[in-house]
């Protein structure tokens, strides 16, 4: 469908276009009132529209080994189960089954698409869940998230497992035997999901946001004070097995992670769902028990992220919390009155958290 687009300029035609949207977002917001009827039409089908672009856009995206790096691996390891291949499935059961029973009614694209619609329907249905005529903002600073494309072109089983864990956060306040159950999908998806649902368990059993605030303070310090005591602690648990679960020999090797080291521009990221979780709590007192459990569970997550920051595996934790940064920042900004000028604020916030995926895009 896609493939007229030279694939050198594939990925930043996502990104240029985002950027329109942010400025469209920004510009209308100091102009109009986001409530009124005529807005909240347009924000719904232009939300619409994007959603399902984006659907067919990244799922329909031509194998390259080149610009999307894994997709090319996961291309012939699904035309070896097609031509009945072998099937050595030793972990992440439900990715590795998923992709055999694909295997057997539909292609290779096909199986891409499904991916991406599972990938992306989650954050669409937790934005509209929890913040209803207001969603499109909410899902837009998903698909703007830094790593975002990423996940759903390259590290796709990786990608698939947070949006699990996501849908299964729709499941928070309605049905927690549902929820559980898609945790368990979503960490037979990826086992690096572990660490995710572990802090859903620990922020769900003990709601004290301060604590989970100094534990995120503390990791700085430990891990530029000891740091390989930490990863070398952690890949002793097993952590650094890249190809566990695959049924292919496999890495995942994202471009922005090129860099090893204590990367202070990814903490600054990280930091600013810490600041709005902390402004949001402390400073303007939402007490919502739900945004309270989703700032321990990425605080936490990011925390454990920190402390094994130099590792060359490290990129497979970092988003084990990032997944959760648009939630973070949005969530309050779009349920609670927090400001005079709400939607000129929250505009300009939409406008400066893409900007950051933008500028490491352009990096």
């Amino acid at each position: 469908m896609f493939d007229w687009i030279p694939l050198e300029y594939y990925t930043s035609i996502y990104y240029h276009v985002l950027l329109l949207i942010a400025m469209l977002v920004v510009l209308h917001s100091m102009v109009y009132d986001v409530r009124d009827r005529g807005s909240l039409m347009f924000f719904e089908i232009l939300g619409g529209i994007i959603l399902i672009l984006t659907i067919f856009y990244m799922g329909l995206r031509p194998v390259s080994e080149r610009y999307f790096v894994d997709m090319a691996t996961y291309d012939t390891a699904y035309k070896a189960l097609q031509n009945g291949g072998k099937v050595n499935i030793q972990k992440d059961y439900v990715f590795n089954y998923f992709m055999w029973l694909c295997a057997k009614v539909m292609s290779s694209q096909g199986f891409f698409l499904l991916v991406d619609v599972l990938y992306i329907l989650p954050c669409y249905w937790f934005s509209k869940l929890y913040f209803k005529k207001y969603w499109f903002f909410s899902f837009f600073m998903f698909i703007g998230s830094f790593s975002f494309w990423a996940y759903g072109t390259n590290g796709i089983r990786n990608g698939l497992a947070t949006s699990l864990f996501i849908l299964g956060l729709c499941f928070f306040n309605k049905n927690k035997l549902l929820m559980y159950a898609c945790l368990i999908l979503s960490y037979f998806t990826h086992s690096s999901l572990v660490i995710t649902i572990a802090a859903l368990v620990v922020a769900s059993f003990y709601r004290n946001p301060k604590l989970y605030l100094y534990i995120w303070l503390a990791s700085i310090p430990l891990s530029l004070v000891a740091g390989g005591f930490w990863e070398s602690l952690f890949s002793s648990l097993g952590f650094e097995d890249r190809t566990s679960g695959y049924l292919v020999n496999n890495e995942e090797t994202l471009q922005q992670f090129s860099q090893t080291g204590f990367r202070w521009d990814f903490v600054l990221y990280s930091a600013s769902g810490i600041f709005a979780g902390y402004y949001f709590i402390f400073k303007k007192n939402v007490s919502d028990k739900f945004y309270i459990n989703l700032f321990g569970i990425y605080a936490i997550a990011n925390a454990f992220w920190i402390l094994v920051i130099r590792a060359a595996f490290s990129n497979r934790f970092a988003y084990l919390s990032w997944f959760l940064l648009a939630a973070i920042i949005s969530y309050p900004m779009f349920r609670y009155k927090l400001w005079k000028d709400q939607y000129k604020v929250f505009g300009i916030i939409i406008l400066a958290y893409y900007l950051f995926t933008y500028l490491m895009f352009l990096k």
